[in-house]
């Protein structure tokens, strides 16, 4: 008979979590990062959005399969959603609160996000 053991999960605080999405970015060598703070926002559809690129479709989809790897692993949280994973030109990994956009520079340059949501409260992170 085996008894499953239930692992308490660490609970992370919104700023731990960010800190958390963006060494995971970090990790891969992902470019570009930068986070929205939409919370002052009346029609926001969340409250952080983490954009970044990748060099390749190749480091894209590591880029995204890391952050949720991680989230899961360390803190025991998965996504509501991820999109994008077959093409990987723009992947989205969504927590609810926090959307973490993954993508292709031409796809990043194309959708312009950063200029959609201007209004956000922007903070750039030094690329590693």
């Amino acid at each position: 008979m085996s008894i499953n053991k239930k692992t308490h999960s660490k609970v992370l605080s919104e700023r731990e979590m960010l800190e958390l999405i963006i060494d995971s970015i970090q990790d891969i060598k992902g470019k570009n990062i930068v986070k929205l703070d939409l919370r002052k926002l009346d029609d926001a559809p969340t409250d952080y959005f983490i954009i970044c690129e990748g060099e390749s479709i190749v480091q894209t989809k590591a880029i995204a399969d890391n952050v949720h790897f991680r989230l899961k692993k360390e803190a025991d949280i998965l996504p509501s959603n991820i999109e994008g994973v077959q093409s990987s030109r723009w992947v989205l990994v969504d927590y609810f609160t926090i959307v973490v956009h993954v993508f292709h520079p031409e796809a990043r340059e194309f959708y312009q996000l950063e200029d959609l949501w201007s209004d956000a409260e922007i903070t750039p992170y030094e690329d590693v």
